[in-house]
């Protein structure tokens, strides 16, 4: 047995078709057929069973995936360390984040981490959370940017910051004329909300439950732009998190963002990783980088005019 016959078994079990598990190997699909026979007959029972459309798993194939999952990710993570040891820095890293918080995060922050570590090669994964989870437990991924909670003992969680929610309502919504809201103001209305799987729904929802405002029924967005796009278009109002109002993001005049007075609701967003990576002294410090955002890019008290100007400000004090 050989670490290169588990990779093409791993992905095959992802791929379940040889054609394309050895496209993903760069390797002929006569070759994996072979291997993966090769394999099966140096253990003694069939791993798949293979199908005129697709492969599945047997039941003993389903637990040695897992056992080559973890040999696959002990092997990468005796790679991190000698590679890490010689250059801390340097070498690739794998990041997943979600899409209600990448596009809007990442432009802030991706520069800043090509000038502190500029010899790292950063390899973004977008995805909804229960997937980042899964490819995170599985070595797939080096570390995730997720909100919590996050309840799983192997992981460990390191706090970058809280990200406070607005309302967006149309232009001429009763709503409107406010300068800030209470939650209870929310009691009598019906919000949009995102599609299930997405976080950010789950959050919209703890928000409606605490200020007694309900869902809108018929609608449910795929996207955070469609959402707001849907305000735009005087359909109804909803939540969107202050990264997602802020530059460089296009301010829309047929949308009006409300603040909530006192502590607004917010997400909690904190960098994930394995508790038994090696990667975990350097994930410390690029964690620092996503702690180090502008404040006023999550104050939504701070007009868009004057962020600008914060910026600025902040260059300078870290010359």
């Amino acid at each position: 047995m050989n670490l290169r016959d588990l990779r093409y078994f791993v992905a095959l079990a992802e791929h379940k078709h040889f054609g394309r598990a050895a496209q993903a190997s760069f390797v002929s699909q006569p070759t994996l057929s072979t291997q993966i026979k090769k394999l099966e007959d140096e253990l003694g029972v069939a791993l798949v069973e293979r199908t005129p459309r697709k492969v599945l798993l047997t039941e003993a194939g389903k637990e040695i995936l897992l056992r080559a999952r973890e040999v696959l990710t002990e092997v990468d993570q005796i790679k991190a360390i000698a590679r890490r040891t010689i250059d801390p820095e340097s070498g690739t890293l794998r990041l997943g984040i979600f899409p209600t918080l990448g596009p809007y995060l990442l432009p802030h922050v991706v520069p800043q981490i090509r000038t502190r570590f500029p010899r790292l090669e950063l390899l973004l994964v977008e995805e909804k959370t229960e997937l980042l989870l899964k490819q995170l437990r599985e070595g797939r991924l080096d570390a995730a940017i997720l909100a919590l909670p996050i309840h799983d003992d192997q992981l460990h969680a390191e706090f970058l910051f809280d990200e406070p929610f607005l309302l967006a309502v149309p232009e001429h919504h009763k709503l409107s004329k406010r300068k800030t809201l209470k939650l209870a103001d929310l009691s009598d209305q019906s919000l949009l909300l995102l599609d299930d799987g997405h976080c950010l729904r789950d959050q919209a929802l703890e928000v409606c439950a605490l200020s007694g405002a309900g869902e809108k029924s018929g609608f449910r967005a795929t996207s955070l732009e469609t959402l707001r796009q849907m305000v735009a278009a005087n359909v109804g109002i909803t939540l969107l998190p202050a990264l997602a109002v802020k530059p460089p993001v296009a301010r829309s005049e047929s949308i009006h963002l409300m603040q909530f007075r006192g502590d607004p609701p917010s997400r909690h967003i904190a960098m994930l990783w394995r508790k038994s990576s090696a990667l975990a002294p350097f994930l410390k410090k690029l964690s620092q980088v996503f702690r180090e955002l502008p404040h006023a890019l999550l104050d939504p008290h701070m007009p868009a005019a004057s962020q600008g100007a914060a910026r600025r400000v902040a260059r300078r004090a870290g010359r």
